[in-house]
């Protein structure tokens, strides 16, 4: 009895010996870790179409000393004398190859976890993305929610400039489209356009702004209206006032201010959309194919410089068509650059089609090239003014109605 007693405490005292190797070896997983000094960050990527077939890959490296010498005071070239970011370029026949290249120059592991920003030079993105694609979407370390660009001319020149506001270039174009100043397209939204039902893409487009000073002249990233991709290749470009009517139909409309010029008034107002809700409609009779877009929204008064009194019903429905008009046109103007110009579908009438005809659909899914600019187009915009403001009448129009 003893002996079966010591052998049970034996064979306990050995399972929990291995229990505890066990936990151990659990917690001495760091062999494999990489610290901080040992990676370059890379902040923003620039890829561009070069001769003989070859693809040149620049990349925005974070520069750590320049944060204890000072250089984060002046952005990329700055008040601080130096600069925090560094941009490394090399060629080759893909991503993968060139990558391979800058990694062979560059002391530290290339880390793009905290990339943000991936611009394609507008020739690379005409001559097609899909390789490019599928090499960051198959990588481990380009985050998903990276934001997508496409620039006037090469993208390298986006990423050497100099950041005048945000700490480097990078910053400043994604914060452009975090402000709904433009499209914003990430890695996934991207994927997900192109794999689509309309096989259409639409990304927000840079262009090299240039401002006079008294002393030299400075050049800076600003987004510019909207790249058009059907599949994988660049199309055409959609103008910053269109790309404002793409928005409201795609209901991505946020920081924006709409000015109107009532019927009859020599003066405008300016509004703020507070409210957007976009219905489309498809309908299918026959051998035509409609569209019925359907808009609600709520305005809040910024500025009114008419003689309008908006305390008046009367007039608050001359200022409320005048508000939906304005919407309606910008729209308009969209969906026409859309079918007739480019003939890509960047709005997504695709995917209504498919969700509620999914038989006509699979019939004529292969021939939506021909479809698609074909498609009649209804828009009914229900437009309202609920915010006035505290302030209806201006010491202007008082004096106006007192004769002053």
């Amino acid at each position: 009895m003893m002996e079966t007693k010591k052998l049970s405490k034996f064979i306990k005292s050995i399972l929990l010996v291995l229990s505890l190797s066990g936990v151990l070896l659990l917690l001495s997983g760091c062999w494999d870790r990489v610290e901080v000094n040992d990676i370059a960050i890379v902040t923003a990527t620039a890829i561009d179409k070069k001769e003989d077939d070859q693809i040149e890959l620049s990349l925005q490296i974070f520069i750590p000393k320049a944060l204890s010498s000072g250089g984060s005071q002046g952005g990329q070239g700055g008040q601080g004398g130096g600069a925090i970011t560094l941009v490394s370029s090399q060629k080759g026949s893909n991503i993968a190859d060139a990558l391979s290249k800058l990694q062979g120059e560059i002391p530290r592991k290339i880390f793009w976890g905290q990339c943000k920003v991936f611009i394609f030079g507008e020739e690379a993105a005409r001559e097609g993305i899909q390789d490019h694609l599928d090499f960051l979407l198959r990588h481990p370390q380009p985050r998903e929610r990276a934001y997508m660009f496409v620039s006037q001319g090469e993208a390298k020149n986006v990423i050497e400039l100099q950041s005048r506001l945000e700490r480097f270039t990078a910053e400043t174009v994604r914060a452009q489209v975090d402000l709904r100043v433009g499209m914003k397209t990430t890695l996934q939204n991207l994927n997900e356009m192109i794999i689509s039902e309309a096989q259409a893409a639409a990304l927000p487009y840079v262009e090299i702004s240039t401002e006079k000073g008294p002393e030299k002249s400075t050049q800076f990233p600003h987004v510019y209206g909207t790249a058009v991709l059907k599949k994988d290749r660049m199309v055409g470009k959609i103008s910053e006032k269109t790309t404002r009517g793409l928005l409201w139909i795609r209901e991505e409309i946020k920081e924006y201010t709409v000015t109107i010029k009532p019927k009859g008034e020599k003066e405008d107002l300016s509004l703020n959309p507070v409210l957007v809700h976009i219905k489309l409609m498809p309908q299918i009779q026959g051998e035509e194919w409609k569209m019925n877009v359907k808009i609600e929204t709520e305005g809040s008064i910024v500025q009114n410089r008419t003689n309008l009194d908006l305390s008046n019903p009367k007039a608050l429905k001359i200022a409320e068509k005048a508000y939906g008009d304005a919407i309606k046109k910008r729209i308009e103007l969209a969906i026409k650059k859309a079918q007739k110009d480019l003939n890509a579908d960047v709005i997504g009438f695709a995917k209504e089609f498919h969700h509620k005809y999914p038989k006509q659909w699979s019939r004529a899914k292969n021939r939506w090239d021909q479809l698609f600019p074909k498609v009649k187009v209804n828009i009914d915009v229900d437009a309202h003014i609920r915010r006035l403001g505290s302030i209806n009448k201006s010491e202007k129009n008082e004096r106006k109605v007192r004769g002053e």
